[in-house]
């Protein structure tokens, strides 16, 4: 385990619960295009808050993740607004099929559940990450487009809230998660202090294993180890009585 007080961060790109993210995100914004032209949405609200709240939702996993190494409260409250972010999308979409007089899918129904059983891979490069995360998620975008991008505006908009519904699984399993591990270890706080005192202990204990100074073999205080700043033996490290200036006996370090 790292001394290090800062933990890990980053990664995102490696957790399902932003890739289905990434997916709501995507196919918001197609849907949005589709379903609310300029003539429908003339000031551009429904289509831009639905946006902004699948883009949150997005944004505010990285910002989790970045944060994580140094705090983990602000880790929990960023994936706590992104939680959120995806429930306020859902009711758009809930609000826009009941608009229509369409009843959002049940659980049991095998729409629903041929959506929620899609399988998303796990993303696992390593290197050329910008390159191969949108290569990845473009065949992962296809493979959900059949459903995500339905032609039917009513079934695309029950298969994203299917989609929600998982990544909003996910993230309550993370934040359950991140909560535990904080329970463990403690945040960027108690291991900054944990390093302290390690390195406090650990300065004492080379204190402790040093031999004591020499007495002073004219007044029999203990000497003090000083550097010479004048003279031929500048920079050499010598002995000096801890009753300077009252007395100035010296004497040679042993080698």
């Amino acid at each position: 385990m790292s001394s290090s007080p800062i933990g890990p961060s980053g990664g995102y790109r490696k957790m399902l619960s932003f890739g289905f993210v990434c997916l709501v995100y995507h196919a918001t914004t197609r849907f949005c295009k589709r379903v609310y032209p300029w003539k429908e949405d003339p000031l551009g609200k429904t289509s831009g808050q639905m946006i902004g709240a699948a883009r949150s939702a997005r944004q505010n996993i990285v910002e989790a993740s970045s944060r994580a190494g140094t705090s983990k409260e602000t880790e929990l409250r960023l994936l706590d607004v992104a939680k959120a972010s995806l429930e306020e999308l859902l009711g758009d979409y809930e609000a826009f099929l009941i608009d229509n007089d369409q009843m959002v899918w049940s659980e049991h129904d095998e729409r629903w559940q041929a959506v929620t059983t899609l399988k998303l891979n796990e993303f696992t490069a390593t290197e050329d990450m910008l390159h191969a995360y949108s290569r990845y998620l473009i065949e992962m975008r296809k493979r959900f487009a059949p459903w995500l991008e339905h032609a039917d505006p009513f079934a695309a908009a029950n298969a994203i809230i299917a989609v929600i519904k998982r990544a909003e699984n996910l993230l309550f399993r993370q934040m359950e998660k991140t909560t535990a591990v904080f329970g463990e270890e403690g945040g960027f706080r108690e291991r900054m202090a944990k390093l302290r005192i390690e390195q406090r202990e650990a300065l004492q204990a080379a204190k402790s294993n040093e031999p004591p100074p020499p007495q002073c073999p004219a007044c029999g205080k203990p000497m003090i180890l000083r550097k010479a700043k004048t003279g031929p033996n500048v920079g050499k490290p010598f002995w000096g009585c801890s009753g300077y200036p009252a007395c100035k006996a010296v004497q040679e370090v042993e080698k």
